[in-house]
């Protein structure tokens, strides 16, 4: 095995063993909700689903702090400019705080718009209030989260990473069983201990984070005296940041109308597949974090070399990203194929539930092929700072999903209304997993064209 793959592994392999368990922390929560004794399964999961779309609404809208952070971080990494290295984080460091201040201030209002564009039973949205109430004083630590993803991503630090996951996603795991279920003789907090349980995880983040950046930067993050944050603040500096995180910002909100649309659209379907919707989500996903960790390798590689000036690594890094991602989607493809009937089972005990998911099984088998090359290449062109192509991809992707959808419930369901007749009551679901799987088309064929003129 070459150098540069031994470097591929070195950056992905930590971060997929991190990513393991961001959907084990929604699997659990999921499951917790879905064995709560005295409440519905199918409300409860929905409930977690909903709320999860809220805090979406909140955080992927500025998820520009990682994206941006790591780009950027990595080039001047890649140069061996510390001072820059460390500007970048300090400046990205006030800006989290600075967002996390206006999302507390502004928690009420927003709460109470999301819940009104929701159309959701009462019992789902006055549990998914409830959640969001207790899970919004994470904010502080989550915004400042992002920052550390993309600055640990940048400085090609794999393993502070990863012990960062581990530490917020391990505490979030052992948490809300605990918090929502009980322990021993103690019954537990019920529903809102799930929420509970992701606030300590996130500031046990931080703490590590903190900990991690006196202990091994120091002498880096000393280097920038914060007298100099005002002038890294100022307008001339801020100004080709923020045009380059305001096409992240685009990107970001093309993809938050994707996901809030999937969710949106299936709460209008009923509890049951509601309940669907969420779960095929999970799963669905869990290929994605996979594949993410080598497309975070990209990420860092194509960002030091291009900071280097080194054009050959960088192109080959490139490939040999790709051709380990094609590898981990071959892999999926058998899993998803004998693992999909037991993994619902772990999900929920309602025979119900379980029973409404089977049928939407095989989509799972069509998510490595259709979404490994739209996360791959996310991670190549945020190495790149290319954040133009990233941000049209997505938008052009979010029309896709918007437009497959209705019009296929159109012509599919003889109308604008959702819900088909008792005998197709699945349809509606799924024709919103074409419309999700089209999005993820419309990302891939953009970025692999756009790629000609990023590659020299």
């Amino acid at each position: 095995m070459n150098t540069l793959n031994k470097e591929i592994l070195r950056l992905a392999l930590p971060s997929i063993l991190a990513n393991i368990t961001v959907p084990l922390v929604g699997i659990v929560d999921t499951a917790v909700a879905g064995h709560l004794v005295g409440t519905e399964a199918a409300v409860a999961i929905g409930a977690i689903s909903v709320g999860a779309m809220f805090f979406s609404l909140l955080y992927w809208n500025f998820s520009f702090l990682r994206t941006g952070t790591g780009g950027l971080t990595a080039q001047a990494y890649g140069a061996g400019d510390n001072h820059e290295v460390a500007k970048i984080f300090w400046r990205g460091m006030a800006l989290s705080a600075l967002i996390a201040l206006v999302i507390l201030a502004l928690q009420w209002p927003f709460l109470k718009l999301a819940v009104f564009c929701t159309q959701a039973t009462a019992e789902v949205e006055s549990l998914a209030s409830q959640y969001f109430l207790i899970r919004i004083w994470a904010a502080p630590a989550t915004i400042a989260l992002m920052t550390f993803s993309g600055w640990f991503v940048g400085m090609q630090d794999s393993m502070s990473s990863m012990w960062k996951d581990l530490i917020v996603n391990g505490v979030n795991i052992v948490a809300s069983i605990i918090l929502g279920r009980g322990i021993g003789s103690w019954p537990g907090l019920g529903f809102a201990g799930i929420a509970l349980g992701t606030v300590i995880a996130q500031y046990c983040g931080l703490l590590f984070c903190v900990l991690v950046c006196l202990v091994k930067y120091g002498h880096i993050l000393g280097s920038f005296k914060l007298g100099e944050l005002g002038h890294a603040l100022s307008r001339s500096e801020l100004g080709p940041y923020m045009r380059m995180n305001g096409n992240l910002f685009l990107r970001s909100l093309s993809m938050l109308g994707v996901y809030i649309g999937y969710t949106l659209i299936a709460t209008t379907m009923g509890d049951m597949l509601l309940a669907c919707s969420s779960v095929m989500m999970q799963l669905l996903m869990l290929f994605s974090y996979f594949t993410d960790g080598f497309a975070y390798a990209g990420e860092a590689l194509v960002g030091r070399f291009i900071g280097a000036r080194d054009a050959d690594s960088m192109r080959r890094s490139v490939r040999y990203v790709f051709e380990w991602s094609m590898a981990i989607a071959v892999g999926f493809i058998g899993l998803y194929w004998v693992g999909g009937v037991p993994v619902l089972r772990l999900l929920t005990s309602d025979p119900a539930v379980v029973e409404a998911c089977t049928a939407f099984l095989p989509w799972l088998i069509l998510m490595p092929p259709v979404g490994c090359a739209a996360f791959t290449w996310d991670g190549v062109f945020l190495g790149a700072t290319a954040s133009r192509p990233l941000r049209d991809s997505c938008l052009w992707a979010f029309v896709a999903f918007i437009a497959v959808w209705f019009a296929l419930k159109w012509f599919a369901l003889g109308g604008p209304s959702v819900m088909p007749d008792p005998d197709r009551a699945s349809l509606p679901l799924h024709l919103l997993m074409v419309a999700y799987f089209a999005h993820l088309l419309v990302r891939t064929l953009w970025l692999s064209f756009k790629w000609k003129d990023y590659r020299r």
